[in-house]
């Protein structure tokens, strides 16, 4: 529940619409609704603007079914990460309310990205191929927290001429999401080519002395770049959230 839907509940029992056992009932499950095994936090979006996102590794299939239905019964939009394949089993038949991406491992309600602000641009950039699925991630929980994402794939240092024929787009992004595996040296690269905040995302993706994403993790975090912070190794989710929070602004969803 977001501010504007207790606004309307409000509204309807002030003029008469709606009476006060039935105002009350539409409060019932704020400000969170208890599953027994979850507990939903309905109160979310009207404290930090995005409702509670779901993340599916280590649910159970009926567990995940259940918080969807939940999100979906309350009217709010719904994210879910790390949705394994047994998730999306369980999901099937509501691929008209929800979009089912297998490459990104989300769930999402449907979002028109051309409607979002241009205002609100964040670039989402990858090291190499084998870095999208994690990149995906994080250009979808931007779009559904309202950023316009540009996606710029496969421009890492191995040959970095590739990144210059884009650098015009990326520069007009608010924010920009580096993802790199291996050394992890985009989000140095790229942290001295634009003015804006990098977030830099470091993927397992690599041979064994990457030790599964901790050596571009480390060199992140050890860049010369000023401007550059570092999120987990893999997390998609975190980058693509904070970068649509930076690209928003404050005040209620709207930029400055």
């Amino acid at each position: 529940m977001n501010g504007d839907g207790i606004a309307s509940i409000l509204e309807a029992f002030k003029s008469g619409r709606l009476d006060l056992e039935s105002a009350l009932a539409a409060f019932k499950d704020f400000p969170l609704k208890d599953l027994g095994f979850a507990k939903i936090d309905t109160q979310r979006e009207l404290r930090v603007g995005f409702p509670e996102v779901v993340f599916c590794s280590g649910k159970s299939p009926a567990q995940v079914r259940a918080i969807v239905d939940s999100l979906l019964e309350s009217g709010s939009s719904v994210l879910a990460t790390r949705v394994g394949e047994e998730h999306f089993a369980a999901l099937a038949g509501l691929e008209g309310k929800l979009v089912l991406d297998r490459l990104s491992g989300t769930a999402r309600s449907p979002v028109d990205p051309r409607g979002a602000s241009p205002d609100r641009r964040v670039a989402v950039v990858t090291a190499g191929t084998s870095d999208i699925p994690v990149a995906e991630e994080a250009a979808v929980t931007a779009e559904a927290c309202g950023a316009r994402v540009e996606r710029v794939f496969d421009v890492g240092v191995a040959g970095i001429h590739r990144l210059f024929s884009r650098l015009d787009a990326i520069r007009e992004a608010k924010v920009v999401v580096a993802v790199a595996g291996m050394e992890g040296a985009l989000a140095s690269v790229l942290g001295g080519l634009v003015d804006a905040p990098v977030i830099a995302v470091p993927t397992s993706v690599g041979y064994g002395a990457s030790f599964g994403g901790l050596a571009a993790l480390l060199a992140m975090l050890n860049s010369c770049a000023a401007g550059v912070s570092v999120v987990n190794i893999d997390n998609g989710f975190g980058a693509g959230y904070q970068a649509a929070l930076i690209a928003r602004g404050r005040g209620k969803g709207k930029s400055e």
